[in-house]
């Protein structure tokens, strides 16, 4: 072959693999455009600040952030901002329970009482898994009357169990689901009982840790944490500053904060088989009443497998989904009260699989 041949040749390869990488190029700043056009209509709405992340497997395919971390000092989002995750907590618990479990610590399938002795009658037929899937019975205690007068102060985990162990069960544990935080606050109970850890400290240390989520934790009211969002909640002005709420309250239901790039951490070792065993993935994601497993909703829509769960606490909402089939991760995280965070996730993932947007 002569060498202008090979320069010919040589040249039509570089301008293909150029009109190729153009087009690659546009394709994902067509998609990023079509992900930022959707957040920014309900930015324009003053309805959300946050950060949004759209990833197939660990290739980020949109990360962007939006509005304030602090309104007052104008100090603007970043994708590494640190926001409460309010109940995505709960797939952690979850995890950290099945964890427990390979390491024959306990069993989903025990009785409540066998892990906490001074478990009152009613809670006999109450096992671990009831817990995990709402369907214990036990009363959610942020719904009882006298719980806004609560949410200021300081409160041990004990001081919690105490305010629902002896109110009736609403129904046979197995019978229905109802959603319970206070099933998660005694599952973060069993938790510290077993390990003779507090639940803070072996979420950190048998999750957080091993996956390299190092801007993930349990959120304080006192401790000064970088890049932490400041809360807030829609008023009839404008946003005002949200309400409080002590971080001893939400505990394993819901005291955790982390970042759009941890979740997708998490997810990528959740599923990519760095935390659990098969088995255990298995029980945490195979869907009972309601569609709840342990601590995520598991949903078939449009053909496509959904593991997901939201959150909401005094100034911030959160929503996580994972489709296993697509290896999708959607991630919305906002540091404003109101039903932005579900409403974008499944906008945003219809748009990466190139659905119909409802």
């Amino acid at each position: 072959m002569s060498t202008a041949l090979r320069r010919s040749i040589r040249s039509r390869s570089l301008a293909v693999l150029a009109v190729s990488a153009l087009t690659a190029g546009s394709a994902s700043a067509q998609g990023s455009a079509q992900f930022d056009q959707l957040v920014q209509s309900y930015v324009a709405s003053r309805n959300f600040m946050g950060s949004v992340l759209v990833a197939r497997g660990a290739d980020v395919v949109f990360s962007k952030a939006y509005g304030f971390a602090n309104v007052e000092w104008d100090i603007p989002n970043t994708p590494t901002t640190k926001f409460r995750i309010g109940s995505i907590t709960k797939q952690f618990t979850a995890a950290s329970i099945l964890l427990l479990e390979e390491r024959g610590k306990l069993k989903v399938e025990d009785p409540v009482s066998k892990h906490l002795a001074d478990a009152p009658p009613a809670w006999n037929a109450v096992t671990i898994a009831h817990l995990l899937t709402h369907t214990s019975g036990i009363a959610s205690f942020t719904g009882f009357p006298e719980y806004r007068s609560r949410q200021p102060f300081a409160t041990s985990t004990e001081q919690i169990v105490s305010w629902f162990r002896d109110k009736p069960l609403e129904f046979q544990p197995g019978e229905k689901m109802n959603y319970s935080n206070s099933g998660y606050v005694l599952l973060g109970y069993i938790i510290e009982r077993v390990t003779g850890d507090s639940y803070e400290r072996f979420v950190q240390q048998n999750i957080f840790a091993p996956l390299g989520m190092k801007d993930s934790g349990y959120d304080s009211n006192s401790a000064i944490i970088r890049n932490r969002a400041a809360g807030y909640s829609p008023g009839p002005g404008g946003r005002v500053n949200a309400g409080f709420v002590h971080m001893s309250i939400p505990h394993a239901a819901g005291a955790l904060y982390s970042t759009t790039e941890d979740l997708l951490r998490w997810e990528q070792g959740l599923f990519g088989g760095k935390l659990l065993s098969p088995a255990s993935l298995q029980k945490m994601t195979t869907p009972g009443k309601n569609d709840y497993a342990f601590g995520v909703v598991v949903r078939t829509e449009n053909g496509h497998k959904a593991i997901a769960h939201g959150g909401g606490i005094e100034g911030f909402n959160t929503s996580l989904v994972y489709l296993p089939d697509d290896r999708l991760t959607v991630v919305v995280l906002s540091n404003m009260n109101g039903p932005a965070a579900d409403e974008l996730t499944p906008k945003l993932a219809a748009t990466a699989l190139g659905l119909p947007v409802k």
